[in-house]
């Protein structure tokens, strides 16, 4: 199995994936606690270093780049600051900017998180959410019209935004009824879940599973029931489920549930975890890997990530070091 995990990540320089969804800045403010306030009963934290990295659908990005692959983004920033800084940290990756669509309309979605004593203190969020301009939809529609077919998969990185809508959904879907090669996986949240219907496979954690199902999940039992709702519903060919320190569980139409176990050691920050399991799961997918070899890949590397602080990726060479 190492062996040909090696042989398969030797391709993955040859493998571009197409990434659609909401762009995020993640930015971190770093320090220390020795202190309340007498203004009120919250930490003084003095802060020692901050920076600003790839999130969101751009974090999914950055851990395929991690991972040795190549990978284009398709979504939305604003006219600003944080919009040329993101396009920065894009060019410095080598990765192409032209599915970026800027708006005036909307700022560049920021998340900034206070972390001291390596715990997360608040987090407040700089964003404008909901239905896109028409203008700003026609553009990302017509990019992924025109370079769709240059890619070995497509990954949906939904972080409710508003970047992944119903007709933006149908009209990839429409797109891709002639490549049935090319498959589409999600990172799904719970709202309004119809619209990713006949994608590939989809991605939810445990609680997004039992809000798409209405299921609640206590049990091996209660799971796969769970999973066999969200599969019936949406028509998709298979269905990973994370599921935090349980490990993982795929599903896949006509086999057996595949239960896979945590490989974490520790859990120091499960910032972006979600993100790296579907970089990691598709890409593998692109080169040649079952889904089931593929979700093993994908746990590895989720295991990685939440053992370090932060927005964090992995590479293939600490996935294979975990494998040995």
């Amino acid at each position: 199995m190492q062996e040909k995990i090696k042989k398969v990540f030797a391709r993955f320089p040859e493998t571009n994936i197409l990434v659609i969804g909401d762009i995020i800045i993640d930015h971190f403010i770093w320090g220390s606690v020795s202190r309340i306030s007498p203004e009120a009963p919250v930490p003084v934290v003095n802060v020692t270093g901050e920076n600003l990295l790839l999130g969101g659908a751009a974090n999914v990005l950055n851990n395929i780049y991690a991972l040795g692959g190549k990978a284009t983004i398709c979504g939305l920033i604003g006219q600003d600051i944080m919009g040329d800084h993101l396009l920065g940290l894009l060019e410095e990756l080598g990765s192409p900017t032209n599915g970026i669509v800027r708006s005036a309309n909307r700022p560049t979605t920021k998340k900034t998180r206070i972390i001291a004593q390596h715990q997360q203190v608040v987090r407040f969020d700089r964003e404008k959410t909901g239905e896109l301009q028409q203008e700003n939809f026609d553009n990302l529609l017509n990019f992924i019209d025109k370079q769709i077919s240059s890619f070995q998969a497509v990954i949906i990185s939904d972080y409710n935004k508003g970047i992944i809508s119903g007709s933006l959904m149908d009209s990839l879907m429409a797109k891709l009824k002639s490549r049935p090669d090319i498959p589409v996986i999600v990172d799904p949240k719970p709202k309004n879940i119809e619209r990713f219907q006949g994608a590939t496979l989809l991605t939810p954690n445990s609680h997004e599973a039992e809000l798409m199902s209405g299921v609640e999940i206590t049990d091996e039992e209660s799971l796969a029931k769970a999973a066999r709702i969200i599969q019936e519903k949406l028509k998709v060919d298979a269905l990973l489920i994370t599921r935090g320190e349980a490990g993982m569980a795929l599903f896949e139409r006509g086999k057996k549930p595949f239960l896979i176990p945590t490989v974490a050691k520790e859990v120091f920050d499960v910032t972006g975890a979600g993100d790296t399991v579907i970089a990691s799961l598709s890409l593998a997918r692109a080169a040649g890997l079952s889904f089931e070899e593929a979700a093993m890949v994908a746990n590895q590397a989720a295991g990685i990530v939440v053992g370090k602080l932060g927005t964090a990726t992995t590479s293939r060479q600490e996935i294979i070091g975990t494998l040995s």
